[in-house]
């Protein structure tokens, strides 16, 4: 197949497993070769002689779940009697139940349609004796805990469970302490950290000039091969066909598309008959394609983890990408945020200027004439009648007029085209500081991951006891034992008035505007009083301090 050395994940995970008898838990980002991590080793030790179904494989979407099954497959293509079956929603599951009963040793499966195969008794996972959990993460953030509890629950005790993902949240913790018996941990890179072969950019220009800056950096990357991220379904379909009209090899990808169409997209943008794929974080789960130049971050998604799932999708098997970010003023403060998450460094660029971009096209297009193949026996016939025609007219006119010819669109577009680029400063509005009534503005409250919330709790919450109808809340930051949000500023004294007067668990809630909190917060540190800082406290000091704080506390 072309292998030649193992990636880092594989060195590690491939001895392991073929060694050890132990669960496993192995954080790496897409791309990084983790399907032939978990996939030589089980096919080695699946004993083809047996019809029973020995290795079932979970994966968050019909995309990862097929290319795991391609990939397994080229695997153990020399393996007689060996039957690997996908099992996925959006395809005929007669089909599926067929191949299933003539024997599957291992079952690729999306959790849904697998949930549904099960309830219908036509596929039996009570003798094997592997499970894996690919893109854990990614299962949990689609809604599949339920569905893959009841999986789990149906499954032998004696199994190896081997659970993969790029971060580490709270519920993979939580997955990790009920179905697997002291697993060991790989880690390659660090937790939750970028990849290492990805550079990271931002551009700052304002909120109305985003999709300009857009246009420029497709611009200035003639070769560019990219997927751009939106947050909603409205904002992904508005941008994709601004592209289209705009002349660009573009389309959109999100959850209203039918499968039928999803596929035609995803056919088109595999065979780079797309340039641009315009998608949400849910539809480009498990979406698997290699060489992508750039991701281009369109908006910041709430949920800081999803951009590490985002940039993930460049840079991948061991070649270098960019993620870019495009922000306005008020969004610099995630920048830090992200860094902080990653453990990568961003890099602010300039968004290109016209004659920058005109510039960078007119030497891409010279250096496409450079390498064109000439195909002199095809061409050879039409040959007189071309020098004809150009009889009369210089080398120099000739190339003048051809570049004019192929490039007056770049020309007269960019001919009086402003500099867009935003300077971050202090007095910039950015927000975390006091509103003034319109825009955004950041909170701060008191509680946090010692609460047990993270993002999508505390909203909820937030939501809950407010109960506001048309309550926005984003941009929400989880720490140790405060959090950060962000709100329009025409609810701001009515959230504070509010929650002010609330209490958790008998604690009043403190909230107030950002700028104030920071000051407060000295390094994400115990800084509550102490009934809110008691379990934190007895996890690191002894028990007889525990005993302590216990009686101060009641």
């Amino acid at each position: 197949m072309g292998f030649t050395a193992p990636m880092p994940v594989q060195q590690e995970v491939i001895p392991f497993l073929l060694q050890q008898t132990r669960d496993l838990v192995g954080l790496a980002h897409t791309g990084t070769g983790k399907t032939a991590a978990f996939g030589i080793p089980i096919i080695q030790k699946i004993d083809p002689s047996s019809t029973k179904t020995q290795a079932l494989i979970l994966a968050p979407t019909r995309e990862l779940c097929l290319q795991i099954t391609d990939e397994l497959s080229h695997y153990a293509q020399h393996i007689e009697n060996l039957h690997i079956v996908p099992i996925y929603g959006g395809a005929n599951i007669v089909s599926q139940i067929k191949q299933v009963a003539q024997g599957a040793q291992i079952v690729v499966a999306t959790p849904g349609r697998m949930l549904d195969m099960l309830k219908r008794k036509k596929v039996n996972v009570s003798t094997i004796s592997w499970l894996v959990l690919d893109e854990a993460d990614e299962m949990l953030d689609m809604g599949f805990k339920d569905d893959l509890n009841a999986i789990l629950s149906g499954t032998p005790e004696q199994k190896r469970v081997l659970l993969f993902s790029a971060t580490m949240p709270r519920g993979i913790e939580a997955i990790a302490r009920s179905y697997m018996k002291k697993p060991a941990e790989i880690t390659v890179g660090l937790r939750n950290m970028g990849a290492e072969n990805i550079s990271h950019q931002y551009y700052v220009v304002h909120a109305k000039d985003r999709y300009v800056a857009l246009k420029r950096i497709a611009d200035y990357y003639p070769d560019i091969y990219a997927i751009i991220f939106c947050r909603t379904k409205i904002e992904t379909q508005e941008v994709a066909a601004s592209l289209i009209k705009d002349g660009y090899n573009a389309d959109a990808l999100h959850g209203d598309l039918s499968q039928p169409q999803r596929d035609s997209v995803m056919n088109r943008f595999r065979t780079k008959n797309l340039q641009m794929l315009v998608a949400t974080d849910v539809a480009a789960r498990g979406i698997d394609v290699t060489n992508l130049t750039h991701i281009i971050n369109y908006n910041l998604p709430d949920d800081i983890e999803n951009y590490t799932h985002r940039s993930g999708r460049t840079g991948r098997a061991g070649k270098s990408g960019i993620s870019i970010v495009i922000i306005n003023l008020k969004e610099d403060f995630r920048i830090k945020h992200i860094e902080k998450q990653i453990g990568k460094k961003f890099v602010q660029v300039k968004i290109p200027t016209g004659p920058e971009i005109c510039a960078k096209q007119l030497l891409h297009l010279i250096e496409k004439v450079k390498n064109t193949e000439i195909q002199h026996q095809e061409i050879e016939a039409f040959l007189p009648a071309v020098y004809e025609q150009l009889k009369g007219i210089t080398k120099e006119e000739i190339i003048q007029r051809f570049v004019s010819a192929e490039f007056n669109r770049f020309l007269s577009y960019y001919r009086n085209a402003a500099d867009i680029n935003v300077e971050l400063r202090k007095e910039s509005g950015r927000s975390g500081g006091v509103g003034s009534g319109s825009g955004s503005v950041r909170l701060f409250i008191n509680l946090g991951q010692m609460d047990r919330f993270n993002d999508r709790r505390l909203k909820a919450y937030l939501q809950e006891t407010v109960n506001m109808p048309d309550l926005r809340i984003s941009h929400v930051d989880v720490l140790r034992c405060n959090s950060f949000f962000e709100t329009d500023a025409g609810q701001v004294e009515i959230i504070i008035a509010k929650l002010t007067k609330e209490k958790f668990q008998n604690r009043r809630i403190q909230i107030e505007y950002a700028d104030k909190g920071k000051s407060r917060e000295k390094g994400n540190k115990i800084f509550a009083k102490p009934g809110n800082s008691f379990f934190a406290r007895k996890r690191n000091k002894g028990k007889s301090q525990g005993r302590r704080e216990s009686k101060y506390r009641h």
